[in-house]
């Protein structure tokens, strides 16, 4: 059996042992992303002040910054890489007593990084999400249809998941049949009104064929509205018609700069503006609503560089956009190349990551450079809610950031 705590920023360290003095659970696991290792470390140091429970720490920042996790007061496992099976095999060990330090991809307090499994293979073979424990309201619906990404975006701790893998000789990509989630989603809708649906694959649109025949069965046995996150190489005005036939109504691209420079060399991205500028257009004439994502104060940017990113922002006129400063996150190409030039400080662990201020000491950009430009992108994206008559309330979207 499992429960799950959704830690808030309302919630404090009684919440949490509150909360775990009631359900007594055998073991508690905590997913972490790099923004959010501070607090979920606060947490867990004081969870385990008033509670001996066992605690493991899965997700993005224990796979790649592990040592630093299982020396933080409280942690007793990192898992790494993927959970599903690793945690099955440990919730065994414990419950029988046996030993927990020879489990693939699980890192015990005191002892040797482990080997890693095969990622779950066949993925369709894989129990479907445990909704009752989600936060799903108003017939909302999460969906994921696949695990991998095959682009080489060096800010993307995603990506790393990927390259984790692929040094031990393992393919990590693998997608879901449209079968499988055509009956996860019939399953869903057989209990409940699916009102929107939100595909949170990294991006959705790799391998057309699969596209087009999600799209051909989705659109007569759901037909409910769905968005979704995508490249622009991996459209095109076509297949964009046939997502919104389908029911389609938003696309996220990730932008990330506008000067190609950045993109090309920084970055590892290789679309023009131009594509950027073709694709958008092609998304507003399919009916489809877009947002893009930004990002600021990357290595070797300059402020050209920035006015760039800032000109191809209100060119595009997305209906949305986010826009972040760079977070350089562990296991990534762009946390070695900040670790290697000396951008990154010593004590990077104990900063805030927050989506407005560089932790970095970039020799092209100063902290006032970033503000400056971070205030522009505020102003500009009020600009744009102004002209449509609508809020400017921030929408936060980090899925191309990793």
């Amino acid at each position: 059996e499992a429960e799950l705590f959704r830690a808030t920023l309302d919630h404090d360290v009684a919440d949490l042992v509150a909360v775990v003095r009631d359900e007594r659970p055998d073991l508690v696991g905590i997913s972490m992303t790099t923004r959010q290792w501070l607090r979920g470390r606060s947490l867990i140091a004081g969870l385990r002040e008033s509670v001996d429970v066992p605690v493991i720490a899965g997700g993005l920042h224990p796979t790649f910054a592990p040592e630093s996790v299982l020396a933080s007061p409280g942690f007793d496992y990192v898992c790494l890489g993927e959970g599903e099976g690793a945690l099955l095999d440990l919730v065994a060990a414990l419950a029988l007593g046996e030993r927990t330090d020879t489990i693939a991809n699980i890192w015990a307090r005191g002892g040797v990084r482990p080997g890693m499994r095969p990622p779950w293979s066949p993925i369709d073979s894989l129990p479907w999400l445990a909704r009752d424990l989600l936060d799903e309201y108003s017939g909302l619906v999460h969906m994921t249809t696949q695990r991998g990404c095959p682009f080489p975006c060096t800010y993307c701790a995603a990506r790393m998941y990927d390259e984790l893998y692929e040094s031990k000789g393992e393919d990590y990509g693998r997608r879901r049949s449209v079968a499988s989630v055509m009956a996860e989603l019939e399953a869903i809708a057989a209990k409940r009104r699916i009102a929107y649906a939100i595909f949170l694959d990294d991006t959705f649109t790799i391998h057309h064929p699969w596209v087009r025949e999600f799209c051909d069965a989705y659109g007569p046995r759901i037909g409910a509205p769905f968005s979704l996150h995508a490249r622009v190489e991996t459209v095109s005005e076509r297949l964009l018609g046939e997502l919104a036939a389908a029911g389609c109504t938003h696309i996220t691209y990730g932008v990330e700069s506008g000067s190609p420079r950045v993109r090309r060399d920084v970055m590892k991205r290789f679309a023009s503006n131009e594509r950027f500028k073709d694709v958008f257009r092609w998304t507003r004439e399919a009916g489809i609503s877009v947002t893009a994502n930004y990002m600021l104060g990357m290595p070797e940017e300059t402020r050209d560089d920035l006015q760039m990113t800032l000109d191809l922002a209100a060119e595009l006129n997305a209906f949305d956009f986010a826009y972040f400063v760079f977070y350089p996150y562990p296991g990534t190409h762009l946390f070695h190349l900040c670790r290697d030039r000396g951008y990154l400080p010593a004590d990077w662990l104990f900063r805030p990551a927050n989506h407005r201020e560089s932790i970095l000491t970039l020799p092209t950009l100063g902290q006032a450079d970033i503000a400056e430009f971070y205030d522009r992108f505020t102003d500009l994206r009020a600009e744009v809610h102004r002209r449509r008559g609508g809020a400017s309330s921030f929408v936060y979207d980090e899925a191309s950031c990793g």
